[in-house]
């Protein structure tokens, strides 16, 4: 579980680093009133559709399962960015030279890899005027599963007496030289079948959940000819809450599942260490040049099915939100 839960969180690692060695640090070669605005307004939909996605796949029934009894789940999550996400357009900037005026307009994170504009970069500080031009980084939609970021959902879901169950992701801190993460969530789920008298004797179940994940990620950042890094470090942290009420009809093969609630989240990204911005001639050299915070939320509804052959199940499901969100897993279950 430790290895598969890694590869989850090493995907948004490897994307940033992809898209720094192709052009993505050329944001950072704007003044100091620019660089953080675009670099948020390029990574915000990753960052979201993370908050939305590990949100997701908490449950595949409304029914609990008796105490001790137990299930291992690992699925895949993908939210997918809507439209007006997958490009981003700013005005009001101070070093961006476009031919409409002081603003640019480019992909996001989450837009086409063919959308990189030549953006000319001009300011002065301290009497020198630094100038240089760079392609905008494109997107990487096309380099994802399912053109959608993709987010975690490796669970231990255990029955406690009370018709209660605890769900559980959990890693430690694990990793390589170049990234190390860990990942915790928690997720508690109380049946409430009983509640409404004669329904308890149906296939129809009733639960109410609330889950919160964590999420820690650290890697290295990689420099080019335009950039020069020295003790380059980018800190990701995320934190998402969920408030769910969920229902299923459960029969001895298929299962039908639903709910609906609310989902948030913040996360940040730090960008530490020494970089060199190279203009030709002149350099200039900045330490921890971004210190960025974000944040999502939106109520939520899903539908989904499961398909259960004895102790092995098959489960997909998809979520209406502000970042749609697809499940699909795999669990094995006992009592």
């Amino acid at each position: 579980m430790k290895k598969l839960t890694l590869f989850f969180l090493t995907v948004f690692a490897f994307t940033f680093n992809t898209k720094a060695q192709d052009g993505f640090e050329g944001y950072l070669l704007a003044d100091q009133n620019d660089r953080g605005k675009l670099i948020e307004a390029y990574i915000n939909p990753a960052m979201k559709g993370l908050i939305y996605g590990m949100n997701n796949g908490w449950y595949h029934t409304a029914k609990v399962h008796k105490p001790f009894g137990f299930d291992i789940s690992i699925g895949l999550n993908a939210s997918f960015a809507p439209g007006k996400d997958e490009m981003f357009t700013l005005s009001g900037l101070t070093s961006i030279n476009q031919a409409t005026g002081k603003s640019i307009t480019a992909a996001t994170v989450a837009g086409s890899e063919d959308t990189t504009p030549l953006t000319t970069i001009t300011f002065t500080e301290g009497g020198q005027t630094f100038s240089t031009t760079f392609n905008a980084p494109g997107g990487i939609k096309e380099n994802l599963p399912l053109n959608a970021v993709p987010t975690p959902a490796v669970q231990v879901n255990l029955g406690l007496p009370a018709d209660f169950e605890i769900s559980l992701r959990l890693a430690p801190k694990i990793g390589s030289d170049k990234v190390k993460g860990n990942l915790f969530g928690i997720g508690l789920k109380k049946e409430i079948t009983d509640w409404f008298g004669p329904i308890g004797k149906t296939p129809l179940h009733v639960s109410l959940l609330a889950a919160y994940t964590t999420m820690n990620v650290e890697y290295d950042i990689e420099g080019n000819n335009d950039v020069s890094i020295q003790n380059g470090l980018a800190e990701f942290k995320l934190n998402s809450y969920t408030v769910q009420a969920v229902a299923s009809l459960n029969f001895p093969i298929l299962n039908l599942f639903g709910g609906i609630g609310y989902g948030s989240g913040n996360s940040t990204l730090q960008m530490l260490g020494d970089y060199t911005l190279n203009y030709g001639p002149l350099s200039k050299t900045i330490t921890d040049p971004i210190n960025s915070e974000f944040s999502a939320g939106s109520f939520r509804t899903t539908v989904g099915t499961r398909l259960s052959l004895g102790f092995f199940k098959l489960f997909g499901s998809f979520t209406l939100q502000e970042y749609n969100t697809v499940n699909l897993g795999v669990a094995f279950s006992i009592r």
